[in-house]
């Protein structure tokens, strides 16, 4: 999962060398915590969140077929 976020977030962002992914487990749940340039966070949040809304998405499906609860933040 975390490899999946990261190369989503690197073809959107300017600066892919910004990037940052790092994965917490939680009791039930693991979260993916996701950092990218101050400049590059609209290219990854997108217009009204879609971006962010598609790239949960595309997690959760991945996450669904591994049988685990995934969460993606998106961190400033």
């Amino acid at each position: 999962m975390v490899k999946l976020v990261e190369v989503i977030a690197k073809s959107l962002v300017d600066d892919p060398s910004a990037v940052e992914v790092k994965e917490v487990e939680n009791k039930q749940t693991i979260v993916i915590e996701l950092r990218v340039a101050p400049n590059d966070m609209g290219k990854v949040i997108g217009k009204q969140g879609r971006i962010a809304k598609a790239l949960r998405t595309v997690v959760k499906a991945a996450a669904t077929k591994a049988n685990k609860k995934v969460v993606v933040e998106i961190i400033q």
